[in-house]
């Protein structure tokens, strides 16, 4: 009786302990995106990112509708997509989902906003496949979209991708001299808090990295490109979108600066994190396996 009595409790805290362990193993694979080698066989069959303008809600408002979505044939292990939005070169939100046995990520989130705005989306879409013998492969892509938004007591609400008329065009030169100011002012300052030599890199603001996806790094193929812009959101992921999305809001950080060394020996990233304090994200431009 005793015997079977200390064999039950043995059990018991046995399976205690495999579903603690189950549970940090599940927390633990949520938390982070992992690069492997590409899987080619399981293409993305859709992905995009969508920004549009609704309406006008009133008293100087109106609604941005944020959107991203991927699908792939089959469920594989994981999905996980992460979308970072901007608003005139500023951190307007983030938004990720994560599934277990999925083939398709949907993100949506309704804005409500003032004023006459440069609104810049990218997506990362990502997804892990495990084979047998503990192969484990990887699939990404991203995608982006941005909208211009004019919001003037002289004119009614509109939105363009690209200007259509001259009016568009001053709004849309207006808005990006303003914001591009911003954003030089503030990555030159953090060039200098970092100590580094621009003239040793190429710079490419965050949002801009959506052009590697059909076109290689200068001196590098599209497959090693391919490998380091999976490698470089693994890092993003853990190091600046994870600390801030876990904060109650944003502090309308700017917008991330990605330098690409000329001599491809590294990459860095130059970021602010939720303190609002410089971060340097180092990365090697290993082409190895």
């Amino acid at each position: 009786m005793i015997k079977r009595r200390k064999l039950h409790i043995i059990t018991c805290l046995l399976m205690m302990m495999l579903l603690l362990l189950l549970l940090l193993s599940q927390q633990k694979t949520e938390e982070i995106i992992k690069y492997f080698p590409l899987d080619t066989s399981i293409p993305f069959t859709e992905a995009q990112t969508k920004l549009n303008l609704l309406k006008e809600t009133g008293n100087d408002q109106y609604l941005i509708k944020w959107e991203s979505k991927s699908t792939i044939e089959d469920v594989i292990y994981l999905r996980q997509d992460i979308s970072i939005l901007f608003m005139d070169g500023r951190l307007k939100g983030m938004k990720g989902l994560w599934k277990e046995q999925e083939k398709n990520i949907n993100l949506e989130v309704i804005l409500e906003e003032s004023d006459s705005s440069h609104f810049q989306a990218i997506t990362y879409h990502h997804g892990e496949a495990h084979y047998p013998n503990d192969e484990i492969k990887s699939i990404h892509q991203m995608t982006s979209d941005h909208l211009y938004v004019i919001d003037s007591p002289y004119t009614a609400l509109e939105s363009f991708r690209v200007p259509a008329s001259h009016l568009q065009e001053e709004w849309k030169e207006t808005i990006d001299r303003t914001t591009n100011q911003q954003l030089q002012f503030t990555w030159n300052e953090w060039l200098k808090v970092s100590n580094i030599n621009s003239k040793e890199y190429d710079l490419y603001p965050l949002i801009d990295l959506i052009q590697f996806e059909k076109q290689p790094i200068e001196g590098l193929s599209q497959e090693e490109t391919d490998r380091i812009i999976g490698q470089l959101w693994e890092g993003l992921y853990r190091n600046y979108i994870l600390p801030i999305a876990n904060q109650p809001d944003t502090k309308n950080q700017m917008m991330p600066i990605v330098l690409i060394d000329k001599k491809l020996d590294h990459l860095i990233v130059l970021f602010t994190n939720e303190n609002n304090e410089v971060e340097t994200l180092y990365q090697k431009l290993s082409v190895e396996n």
